[in-house]
């Protein structure tokens, strides 16, 4: 037996050729990170990438996780088929094996993760780094093994893969049906196979092992596992480093051993890119501002947009909703997640997301209708709720706001007139302009007229109207924008609850009503709200008394979505505020309440789990979407301190079961990584706080800033506006308000709108007008630095 010394690691492997492996840690050395909670360690984290993903407990281990395949959710996926169900690892001194599966420790990084192993008895650490290198259908996951005993050591390092090679969810509907795996050991790896289909996991250290075996399968069981075992000399107080790659494809076995070649060869050089494509997106809308934990969480949600990409080349790219139980695509969540990726500049995944969610709408449907969820196979579970139509539309003209691009404008209009059609046509029995159907609240029965449909509706309308402007079709524009107005007047009249101060959950008949009311008294008596019980036994008693056949208002389970038309804008100011206000009596201090009727009045802890049903349920649930609404509600009607107060609340889960995520039901339940929580930060923060209203199409952006009084000094830099960047940096003290505002193309022009006051430019040419709202106007097609006389 023959020593090889290598770059920080000595091997004793016999016959082997010398290998230099580097250490990842080198990678993330000057990276952001966020240790996690040892309370935390036995629950999950996600290693990202937009092919493969691995999923496991933040201990090292790989239990059964998740209910879309009961317990296959975790492990390693390279949808649409799933790789592995994990990996164990052991570190064999003398008589003692050491197992690990129990981290003491557990690190995240923006690209990457850390688990830490401690033997004390022995004088042992083991670190365990992993990461997924963009666009590789594979994962390199790095051993660093510490010897601190101060003598050198003889050991065995075991390593050992549980394949699982099969579909994804829904996969029996496109006739992937899952076969056997065999595997075989090739050259220094393991290379294993499903009986019925061209799916293929690969597996191994790049060097040839002492010894491997397969394990024997249990009866029934389709996944093979095979070890391999290496033999290591751990000099005294040197680390050493076992560099492990798994890969896979659901093509071809050269495929799949291509990829592990590709990592094992150059892992630290892929390593190095993800790091510097990571800088640069947090570059992106950088965010400076004296609540530090507020600026920590917004940095890392841009890393999370990232992480929710997901790649199936045969069928397109789009961000997946959540993991890890909805890594696939989805219309809704979608729509609102997309603008907060506008505005934090990640724009490609928004074109791409864009494009699949479109052609496969238009392809299934036809007639305009989005659809709800697709697999990463291609097959559609749901072909769309009501909601996800009319908020594609606006979610094109926001795009559209954002890119000044005719061409895209035009290339997604068709959909949207088509849509629109659909929409009153096929889903407005009585005529009266209020779409029928489900929208955001999926509870059994919750299908007649909703508000939130209405709202966003209304909204699609009006935007549609701005957008056939664009595209010169006068007629249609004029008819679109009359059927916003009506929507909008019949909203306010009709939806309004004088008695409950808030906009109603529905418009339905008594017998509608009734058996909602009697469905939702057994949930509040489920969940011992005796509040909600006797409120909705008046409301019952009140309906009983006075019978009509007409369709009427009701408020009975006060979901978040009776906040949508603050939300878009919709509500007259007197209404408004009225609702804002209401919609304080269903929060915690975590955020707002998915279904009023589920409050909890003790809820006053900032440091207790959510407990979750067993059964996967967001019954009394408090969740980021709805309170994100409720701070851009805030904000649409002044109230910017208000809003400032939801974001607060929702940055109280972020890193709190996961570090560097947020949880989607508050603070540790559900999906551990959530798109549409960048829609409840990137909006109130970019465009509402610092006012950036893009109008592309005009090569203009206009600033509105409306800061929290706390923010006395605050910056974003870098704001992506399709070929411009801008940058605002805030200030308000003892001598006033000072706003500079930087732009990279001059060819543009920044349109500063201010409260009505005295104010002094210091750029020449620049154009000071006021209007009848009392508002002042400071234009310019350079750089701006705006300062108040009065403090």
């Amino acid at each position: 037996m023959r020593t090889i010394i290598c770059y920080l690691s000595i091997f004793l492997l016999p016959g082997c050729a010398t290998k230099t492996e580097k250490s990842l840690l080198e990678v993330l050395e000057d990276s952001p990170s966020i240790t996690g909670k040892q309370a935390y360690l036995e629950s999950p984290y996600v290693t990202a990438g937009d092919r493969v993903y691995m999923v496991g407990h933040q201990d090292g281990s790989f239990p059964p996780l998740g209910w879309h395949i009961k317990g296959e959710m975790g492990g390693i996926w390279n949808h649409p088929i799933k790789l592995m169900d994990g990996f164990e690892a052991r570190l064999i001194v003398g008589d003692d094996t050491l197992t690990l599966d129990k981290a003491v420790e557990f690190v995240n990084y923006p690209f990457a993760n850390k688990h830490i192993f401690e033997f004390s008895e022995k004088e042992l650490v083991v670190e365990r780094l992993q990461f997924v290198p963009d666009a590789k259908q594979g994962i390199v996951v790095q051993f660093v093994v510490e010897n601190n005993t101060g003598t050198a050591q003889e050991a065995t390092f075991e390593f050992i893969g549980h394949t699982d090679l099969r579909p994804t969810w829904l996969g029996e509907r496109t006739e992937m049906f899952d076969g056997p795996d065999s595997s075989e050991f090739i050259e220094d790896k393991w290379v294993v196979k499903d009986a019925k289909n061209p799916w293929f996991a690969v597996f191994g250290a790049g060097r040839s092992p002492d010894s491997n075996h397969s394990f024997p399968k249990k009866d029934g069981e389709h996944g093979t596992s095979n070890s391999l075992a290496y033999s290591i000399s751990l000099a005294a107080d040197t680390p050493q480093i076992l560099n492990f790659t798994i890969a896979g494809s659901y093509n071809s076995r050269k495929d799949a051993l291509d990829t592990y070649e590709a990592l094992q060869k150059d892992y630290f050089f892929m390593a190095h890119e993800k790091k510097e494509r990571y800088q640069k997106l947090v570059e992106r809308s950088k965010l400076s501002i004296p609540d530090q934990d507020l600026q920590q969480a917004f940095e890392w949600l841009k890393y999370n947009c990232d992480w929710l990409v997901r790649s199936v080349p045969e069928i397109g790219t789009g961000i997946g909703a959540g993991i890890p139980d909805y890594p696939w695509w989805f219309g809704v969540d979608s729509e609102y997640a997309l603008r907060g990726y506008l505005a934090v500049g990640q724009t490609e995944p928004v074109y791409s997301t864009i494009k699949l969610i479109d052609s496969v709408s238009m392809a299934l449907n036809g007639n305009g209708r989005i659809i709800h969820e697709m697999s990463t196979n291609g097959a559609v579970f749901n072909e769309g709720n009501i909601n996800e139509t009319p908020q594609f539309a606006s979610l094109i003209w926001e795009i559209y706001k954002w890119n000044g691009d005719k061409q895209f404008l035009e290339e997604y209009f068709p959909t949207i007139e088509k849509g629109l059609h659909w929409l009153l046509a096929e889903n407005d029995a009585n005529k009266n302009l209020f779409p029928d159907g489900f929208g955001m609240m999926e509870i059994h029965g919750l299908d007649s007229e909703m508000i939130d449909v209405a709202a966003y509706t209304q909204r699609a309308f009006a935007d549609a109207s701005k957008m056939a402007k664009e595209l010169g079709k006068e007629e249609l524009a004029a008819e679109y924008a009359r059927t916003a107005q009506k929507l909008k007047d019949k909203i306010n009249e009709e939806f309004w609850s004088e008695e409950f101060g808030s906009f109603a959950d529905f418009l339905g008949t008594d017998e509608q009503a009734i058996h909602l009311i009697e469905d939702a008294i057994v949930r509040a008596d489920t969940l011992n709200k005796p509040w909600a019980i006797e409120e909705l036994q008046a409301t019952k008693r009140q309906i009983q008394k006075n019978p009509s056949n007409k369709l009427k208002t009701f408020v009975l389970h006060h979901n978040w979505v009776v906040n949508t038309p603050m939300e878009m804008g919709i509500a007259d100011s007197i209404k408004a505020i009225t609702a804002l206000n209401t919609a304080k009596k269903f929060t915690n201090p975590f955020g707002v309440f998915v279904t009023g009727i589920d409050r909890d009045e003790s809820a006053g802890q900032e440091d207790g789990s959510f407990q979750g049903s067993k059964v996967f349920s967001y019954t009394g649930a408090v969740m980021t979407l709805p309170t994100g609404v409720q701070a851009i509600a805030e904000n649409n009607y002044g109230r910017p301190d208000e809003a400032l107060d939801y974001l607060k609340r929702m940055t109280r889960t972020f890193s709190y079961a996961l570090p560097g995520s947020m949880y989607e039901v508050s603070p540790d339940y559900g999906m551990m990584v959530q798109a549409w929580n960048i829609y409840a930060f990137a909006i109130p923060i970019v465009q509402q706080f610092f006012g950036v209203q893009p109008m592309a199409h005009k090569k203009t952006i206009i600033i509105r800033p409306q800061m929290p009084s706390s923010w006395q000094n605050a910056s974003l830099e870098n704001i992506q506006v399709a070929d411009n960047e801008v940058s605002i940096f805030y200030k308000h003290g003892s001598e006033g308000l000072q706003i500079e505002v930087l732009q990279s193309n001059t060819d543009w022009t920044i349109q500063l709108e201010l409260p009505k006051g005295a104010y002094s430019v210091n750029v020449e040419g620049a154009q000071t007008s006021e209007n009848g709202t009392g508002s002042v106007f400071i234009s310019s097609d350079k750089k701006l630095v705006v300062v108040s006389k009065n403090p």
